[in-house]
């Protein structure tokens, strides 16, 4: 098995130990970034599910943001009461198993404190990463946010 196959199949085990059903799809020339994602799935930018990992003093954040937003870092701070910062990439890997640009919104190496951009609550369908950048599955947002635990709270803009 590559190392990617095992990077979707140890997501998919986790999103469905989570309570989702998951029809991952490959897409050969890449998701990496939200407008790849939107361009290769047909759908709007900001039905893309960006997951960022930042660092709240030491411990690692989630954010699912939606794919045309940026999250406000002055609010994010705000929000968590820490000073933050984007993490790096080892960082991110340490955290969640997996590389930049393929980070599911869940199955990660530790748990981590969720936050979900409202704005995505605003589609019947968002799509995220699957594990692998070029690897994403179709969600409804109601219930990503159950399935991560997530809080909906506005850091975007």
């Amino acid at each position: 098995m590559s190392r990617r196959s095992d990077a979707i199949e140890r997501f998919t085990v986790e999103a469905e130990a989570s309570g989702l059903e998951i029809e991952v799809q490959r897409y050969p020339d890449g998701t990496r970034t939200a407008a790849d994602a939107a361009e290769a799935v047909g759908c709007h930018v900001d039905q893309i599910v960006k997951s960022l990992v930042f660092m709240s003093d030491v411990r690692p954040v989630l954010v699912l943001c939606s794919g045309g937003r940026r999250v406000d870092e002055e609010r994010l701070a705000s929000y968590l009461g820490t000073e933050i910062r984007i993490a790096g990439a080892s960082e991110v890997r340490a955290a969640t198993g997996f590389a930049i640009g393929g980070t599911p919104p869940l199955g990660h190496t530790v748990p981590l404190r969720t936050l979900v951009d409202p704005h995505l609550m605003d589609f019947d369908e968002v799509w995220a990463a699957a594990g692998t950048p070029d690897s994403v599955f179709p969600v409804r947002p109601k219930d990503l946010v159950k399935a991560t635990a997530g809080a909906v709270v506005g850091v975007t803009r």
